[in-house]
């Protein structure tokens, strides 16, 4: 049995529960603090993976490596103060969220790998948290990226005059499309690759920083 791929499986599965759920909840709670509750009035800030998961972006999690969850509900022009501002406050939450779970994970891992017995079930286990650490870094990196309807979108483009701001946001769904097709013909994979390997290190370097601080 190829248990390194058996990890991944299965920590794709468990970031279908945790990681995914902790970031649209991440969405809603942001949301709130910025004064719109119609995510957490729709049960949306909430950790159950019921309330997040789409049927078909979780098998895509699972067997592709890339999948979407219910986008959160959002009324912006109503509710936020600071439309754009907020906007981009609250869907910045959601990789800060995941990035936060890759450092806990990170921290357990390599407890796993440097202090328990060479054994195969404590071998997977840290096979596990590797590829946890890893989904949880794709998943931040990935929706950073400055294209709608990413979270990274959000962020980016509040700089942009109203106008056009509101004209990209307008083919939203079709950038979407288009952003699906580059990902199957594997157009974004190098760079994509390179700044989740620069996250990864970053987050090595810190947990170390931590370990130098406890003990």
């Amino acid at each position: 049995m190829n248990w390194d791929l058996l990890a991944a499986y299965v920590a794709r599965a468990v970031a279908l529960l945790t990681a995914i759920p902790l970031h649209e909840s991440a969405h809603a709670w942001a949301s709130d603090k910025l004064g719109d509750p119609t995510a957490k009035q729709c049960g949306r800030l909430s950790l159950n993976p019921l309330r997040h998961l789409d049927p078909l972006g979780a098998l895509c999690m699972i067997f592709v490596g890339f999948g979407w969850a219910k986008p959160v509900p959002v009324a912006a022009s109503q509710k936020f103060r600071f439309p754009r501002r907020d906007m981009a406050l609250s869907a910045a939450a959601g990789p800060v969220a995941n990035l936060v779970l890759a450092l806990v994970c990170m921290v357990f891992y390599k407890l796993v790998y440097y202090l328990t017995p060479d054994t195969r079930a404590w071998g997977f286990l840290a096979a596990v948290l590797f590829q946890m650490v890893w989904t949880n870094i794709t998943l931040a990196v990935f929706n950073l990226l400055p294209v709608p309807p990413l979270d990274g979108s959000r962020i980016a483009l509040q700089f942009l005059p109203p106008k056009l701001y509101f004209g990209v946001m307008r083919y939203e769904r079709y950038i979407m499309f288009a952003l699906f097709a580059v990902l199957m013909l594997g157009w974004l994979d190098v760079p994509l690759r390179i700044v989740t390997n620069t996250v990864w290190n970053t987050l090595v370097d810190l947990t170390g920083f931590i370990e130098w601080i406890v003990l």
